[in-house]
């Protein structure tokens, strides 16, 4: 290959040529936002930790709803944090419960709207973990029963996915006999199957006011060293019936993502978390990167890595600036 035949930099010469040959591309409709739904009217109250994002009534949530519905962005996904919190997670699977409420709102007024909901009960249960403890540990199979109520709550309010983050066995199975018992045969289901026990997930636990009271979730979320692991809860996961999976955390797991994306033929989305979007955020206040150019070198990177579906903070400002 004898130089100067061969010269790479021609195709980068000009943007029109870098945009032609570009391998991988974004839009808004890759991107899933995710909204906290709080009791109350008139609240927007910012969360400290994650700049531009904030915990809202249903009327204000409604609002973003509608916005993201105008950009183009292919959906949001809810959580919800109650008045009141109990030890069996009750406002989790109540039929008037904030996310059942705040599903329904959405569906009236941004009916095209893409609703995902989390299927979970860290943010309804008084100890923060995510099912029934019992002699000091999450029970699995008494902790099924919560999320299936939970899921077809969700679904009979109109959301239309239904996403289990808790990380108990058998999840997926019981969730799908649930729906499909109601007659919800139509619902999918979007696993978080690889959910790792991560780091990044401290800003999230002040929006959400989940943070564990005692311990932590490593029983049941999986260990950050292990990769072989990950296809093995994804293919279980599949085989329960899920129709769609997930990698959680998203940039410090790319691996995962590409390795998910190479083993398995269903859709993948990935969760660029709370923890990865706030040292970008913090980062870029204090003026050490561009926070335009990173936030879409990164929402690239997981969309390289393969997966086609983002669950990102920057839905909003990555949507404008690809508008």
């Amino acid at each position: 290959m004898p130089f100067p035949t061969h010269r790479p930099r021609r195709l980068r010469s000009s943007e029109p040529i870098r945009r032609l040959v570009r391998e991988t591309t974004l839009s808004p409709a890759n991107f899933i936002l995710p909204l906290f739904a709080v009791e109350g009217e008139g609240i927007r109250k910012e969360i400290s930790s994650m700049p531009g994002n904030y915990q809202l009534s249903i009327d204000e949530l409604v609002k973003e709803c509608v916005e993201c519905a105008s950009l183009g962005i292919g959906g949001v996904i809810l959580f919800g944090i109650p008045n009141q919190k109990d030890e069996e997670a009750s406002q989790a699977y109540a039929e008037d419960g904030i996310v059942q409420r705040a599903v329904r709102a959405i569906k009236q007024n941004a009916p095209n709207l893409l609703v995902i909901t989390d299927v979970c009960n860290c943010e309804y249960t008084s100890h923060g973990h995510c099912g029934k403890v019992v002699a000091g540990d999450v029970d699995n199979d008494i902790t099924l029963t919560w999320l299936a109520a939970s899921a077809v709550s969700h679904a009979r309010a109109g959301a239309d996915i239904v996403a289990p983050s808790d990380m108990m066995d058998g999840r997926v199975a019981a969730i799908r006999h649930a729906l499909d018992a109601a007659g919800l045969t139509k619902i999918p289901i979007l696993s978080y199957a690889a959910k790792y026990a991560s780091a990044f997930y401290g800003p999230f636990r002040e929006a959400a006011e989940s943070a564990p009271q005692f311990g932590d979730r490593r029983s049941y979320q999986m260990d950050p060293p292990n990769a072989l692991e990950a296809m093995r809860e994804i293919a279980l996961d599949i085989e329960e019936g899920a129709d769609m999976i997930m990698v959680k955390p998203a940039l410090a797991y790319l691996d995962i993502i590409r390795m998910a994306r190479d083993r398995f033929d269903v859709p993948l989305a990935a969760y660029q978390v709370s923890g990865e979007f706030s040292m970008i955020m913090a980062a870029a206040r204090n003026g050490w990167i561009d926070l335009d150019r990173v936030m879409i070198e990164t929402l690239t990177a997981i969309r390289r890595a393969g997966a086609g579906t983002i669950l990102t903070y920057f839905a909003k400002p990555a949507a404008r600036l690809l508008s």
